[in-house]
């Protein structure tokens, strides 16, 4: 894997955009992404800014493994803190998941419904 798809990787998975990483490294979000295409020469420099920001090590996007941000909870209070976080999105998906399939159930029965009532014209 090229160094441009590891930064990209890493940064989809800390949940950045190319126009956060750009104005987080001061450049142009086409020169972030010219990074991210590998068609810029990345320097050391760039890359330990680059690596530092994704909360990666810089020799991971030199090597060969396959790259993990590191989410460490810096307490028992942050962890208490995302667990409730967790659980809120998951009720949030399971309400709009019902919502959804309710949304779903009525149109099938209104399609139903319509093609019930429509009469046979025969010639």
């Amino acid at each position: 894997m090229k160094i441009g798809e590891k930064i990209r990787q890493a940064r989809l998975l800390k949940g950045y955009s190319q126009e956060n990483m750009a104005e987080l490294l001061q450049i142009s979000t086409t020169a972030f992404g010219d990074i991210e295409r590998s068609k810029t020469e990345l320097t050391i420099n760039r890359a330990q800014k680059i690596a530092n920001l994704l909360d990666i090590n810089v020799l991971e996007l030199f090597g060969e493994e396959v790259i993990t941000p590191k989410i460490i909870p810096n307490s028992e209070n942050e962890t208490a803190h995302l667990k409730l976080e967790i659980e809120k999105l998951k009720k949030e998906s399971d309400y709009w998941r019902s919502k959804f399939e309710e949304r779903v159930l009525v149109e099938a029965y209104r399609l139903i419904q319509s093609q019930q009532q429509r009469e046979k014209i025969g010639f």
